[in-house]
């Protein structure tokens, strides 16, 4: 099996739940995606125009700072990474995590929590980033998605 990283961003805890689920399932390593200023619940009132998740959303190229990085990402074929869905598509923490790291010659598969909405454009915006990269399509799950569930989807990708 090719070694895995699980990378996430939750802003509620539900796809941080659903990743370390998955990362469970499939024995991978875990990683959070952490913003160095965190999202505040006013920052994250999607329905305030002026909220910084909205301003940050409107603008394709915002790329809010990363707490932390992985150590050794030369280490994994294959990452996963997490995230909710934020106006039709990945937030942009995620764009900026992809722009972090050479991944050449590493596959990345996206996955996604939404409530009601697909996950989208996220997999060709994560390709048009992370250069190099074979990026999946990826899949939007349920919160309640169960491990044998998470495991079954990624082990076409393992």
């Amino acid at each position: 099996m090719a070694d895995s990283l699980v990378a996430y961003f939750s802003a509620s805890g539900t796809t941080k739940k659903l990743a370390a689920n998955l990362a469970d399932s499939i024995g991978a390593d875990l990683f959070e995606i952490v913003t160095k200023q965190p999202y505040t619940r006013s920052d994250l009132n999607w329905i305030n125009p002026k909220s910084r998740s909205s301003l940050e959303m409107k603008d394709r190229f915002a790329r809010p700072d990363i707490a932390s990085h992985v150590e050794d990402m030369d280490k994994y074929d294959v990452i996963f990474i997490g995230f909710p869905i934020w106006w039709y598509r990945e937030p942009s923490i995620i764009d900026t995590f992809a722009q972090s790291y050479d991944f050449t010659g590493k596959k990345i598969v996206p996955f996604a929590t939404s409530g009601t909405s697909g996950i989208g454009d996220s997999g060709k915006n994560i390709a048009d980033i992370a250069k190099g990269a074979d990026v999946e399509e990826g899949l939007r799950f349920k919160a309640r998605a169960s491990k044998d569930e998470l495991r079954e989807w990624a082990k076409r990708y393992l």
